[in-house]
């Protein structure tokens, strides 16, 4: 394990909505959001209306320029969005996670929660200096980020669907250039 599972799994639900911007949108619905905060068990205050996600949608890109910056830029954003979120980082505990770290209140709103938790986890990226952690898928078609927590940091697609389509592309290569 590179970083802490509240780190890993902060930085996995990120990449994944910062990804979801991507075509075909995959966050366009009330019940899309439902889905990944389920996937990601994020807990405390959730409206589940529209407003919550248009604010969501809209750190996306946020996310997308965190993830893809260098380190500096990175630690800049990374200060302003804990800055801004008046954030307090506490120890807290609740199912199904034992002790770990939360910067604001769980009555916070659901879009600051996700900003917060990622810029903790991005701490953790920064402080290691494990940026090239992250990247931009290696399929020429794609412009997804890529979260490589490997310990041979071989991870170079953003999905299987990418990785596969690859595989598949080098395999009729192959075969193209041996004449078959």
């Amino acid at each position: 394990m590179v970083f802490s599972h509240d780190t890993e799994f902060a930085l996995q639900s990120a990449v994944v909505l910062a990804n979801s911007a991507l075509p075909p949108d995959a966050l366009t619905t009330v019940e899309d959001l439902d889905r990944w905060y389920e996937e990601y068990s994020f807990s405390g205050r959730r409206d589940g209306d529209e407003r919550e996600l248009e604010q969501v949608r809209a750190l996306r890109p946020v996310l997308r320029e965190l993830f893809t910056s260098d380190r500096d830029h990175a630690a800049a954003m990374v200060n302003a969005m804990l800055e801004d979120a008046k954030a307090v980082p506490q120890l807290v505990r609740h199912e199904p996670f034992d002790w770990h770290i939360h910067a604001v209140s769980p009555d916070a709103p659901l879009v600051t929660r996700i900003t917060v938790e990622t810029a903790m986890a991005m701490v953790d990226v920064i402080r290691s200096d494990e940026m090239s952690r992250l990247g931009i898928c290696a399929d020429d078609a794609c412009d997804g980020i890529v979260l490589d927590l490997s310990r041979n940091r071989s991870r170079r697609f953003c999905s299987t669907t990418c990785g596969n389509r690859n595989a598949v592309a080098a395999y009729r290569a192959r075969r193209a250039a041996q004449g078959q």
